[in-house]
């Protein structure tokens, strides 16, 4: 499994994700303050599931005619932020395959996911 990582995912996530031997592209690193159709682009070209913490994403997968490689919306406030790199492997082990091609908001204790109609 392949993930790009928005500008706005905390990237103690990228480290974990990567130490766990995932293939993992950070906005961060390689273009930051690239617009968010353009990053969406990039996760459907690369074939790679978007992880981001910026809700405007929604917008792009549901409003929008644009593809969707799949969107991990992620929703930790500051009180649960110690549980974030656990939560987000466990959601990737336990579902990582269901993820792709939908759009799955990832909280403390729940995942949500749901596809496009």
């Amino acid at each position: 499994m392949r993930f790009l990582a928005d500008e706005s995912c905390d990237f103690s996530v990228v480290r974990a994700l990567r130490n766990a031997g995932f293939d993992v592209r950070a906005v961060a690193e390689e273009t930051a303050g690239l617009d968010d159709a353009s990053v969406m682009r990039a996760a459907v070209e690369e074939e790679r599931l978007l992880l981001t913490e910026d809700k405007d994403f929604g917008w792009l997968v549901f409003a929008s005619s644009e593809s969707n490689p799949g969107v991990v919306l992620i929703r930790f406030p500051a009180a649960t932020r110690s549980t974030l790199v656990a939560a987000v492997l466990a959601a990737i082990r336990d579902h990582g395959p269901d993820l792709v091609g939908g759009f799955s908001v990832l909280q403390p204790g729940q995942l949500r996911s749901s596809r496009r109609l």
